[in-house]
């Protein structure tokens, strides 16, 4: 967590949070509930019993202006998954004291500018890394089987593979390698452990070419870590990514990381759209430079009508759907409440969460 320096603090009981009393609720707003309990299936409870909260019922919203008027006379902003540009946050008021991004990823929030105003930025890294983990095996044990050809030519009234020679191929996964990009943290980790019950091995790329101390995987026979990422995508069979998006990773996975894979191989990305160099990676799709993409992210979630990404017949794409369980999404909610709490009974930084500006 960021601490204040340099005589700034995001918690400031004197200024008694922006003048309220102690004894009320703060007022806090979900910008686009929506797109979290789009089923209306959640329990929204505990954190109403936090805040004086207001569900705005949309997926997303666009419109600047909107946002602004939206915030006014809140404390606490939430989103998920959902742009605040920098100039809409600039008009927001100052009764505005803490972003919640609803998810893992922030990249969507103005984390420095709220830090300038002392305005903390939260996230829940931890809610969603059992089913986004499932999702990419989901993709993997498709792919092993060609499931979602076979899929695919049924619906087309294709009925052959019933009735004459199999014409698809079937792969087992034990001894197969899959190569994690990234894939030393809890994500990656939960992974590699699915894939070494299923009998395969396992190379994951880190900078330091190690696990760190005190991993579980460190010292683990079927698994190889490395700095070296040619050598991780010429030796898989699979490569998943698991690689946050930030300045230093945005479209680093493209042409030339794909032209190193077996032609025979599949990429998984459950990770962020933009990690990949979206052109170079349909260059490749269409040029058949490897088998195929399962993609649960894209650059732009959905992607654009004209984008080619739709109609390629190896590539199989999913609306972001490694959270959207039920019961990972009543988690998100119930922890995006425990950074909330944290906040409201806050003395000083120390005793915030979850803080990542």
């Amino acid at each position: 967590m960021y601490l204040a320096t340099a005589g700034r603090s995001f918690t400031k009981k004197a200024m008694d949070f922006v003048n309220r009393s102690f004894s009320s609720k703060p007022r806090a707003i979900f910008l686009n509930a929506s797109r979290l309990d789009y089923d209306n299936a959640l329990d929204w409870s505990r954190l109403q019993s936090i805040v004086d909260l207001t569900l705005h019922q949309t997926d997303y919203v666009r419109d600047e202006q909107e946002i602004i008027d939206l915030v006014q006379k809140q404390e606490i902003v939430i989103t998920k998954e959902m742009h605040v540009p920098v100039s809409a946050f600039d008009k927001f008021p100052t009764s505005v004291k803490l972003l919640c991004e609803a998810g893992t990823g922030y990249n969507n929030l103005p984390t420095k500018a709220a830090r300038e105003r002392n305005v903390a930025v939260c996230n829940v890294p931890t809610y969603s890394t059992h089913a986004v983990a499932h999702m990419a095996i989901t993709y993997l044990m498709n792919f092993s089987v060609s499931m979602l050809e076979q899929q695919r030519m049924l619906l087309q009234n294709d009925r052959s593979n019933f009735t004459g020679p199999f014409t698809l191929p079937l792969h087992e996964l034990n001894d197969a390698t899959i190569g994690l990009v990234g894939g030393a943290g809890r994500i990656g980790s939960q992974v590699a452990e699915i894939c070494l019950a299923l009998g395969m091995k396992v190379i994951i790329s880190s900078r330091r070419g190690e696990l760190p101390n005190g991993h579980k995987l460190k010292e683990h026979a079927q698994v190889e870590c490395t700095s070296d990422l040619d050598y991780l995508l010429q030796q898989s069979d699979y490569v998943s990514i698991h690689t946050p998006l930030n300045d230093e990773t945005r479209g680093t996975f493209g042409r030339a990381q794909m032209e190193r894979m077996k032609p025979s191989a599949f990429l998984i990305n459950t990770s962020r759209g933009a990690v990949c160099n979206e052109d170079e990676l349909i260059d490749c799709l269409e040029r058949k430079v490897i088998k195929g993409a399962g993609l649960d992210v894209t650059t732009l979630e959905p992607p654009l009508p004209d984008s080619k990404l739709w109609s390629l017949d190896n590539v199989w794409l999913t609306p972001h759907t490694g959270w959207r369980r039920l019961e990972t999404r009543q988690r998100l909610v119930d922890m995006t409440a425990d950074n909330i709490e944290a906040y409201c009974k806050a003395n000083t930084d120390a005793d915030l969460i979850n803080v990542v500006n």
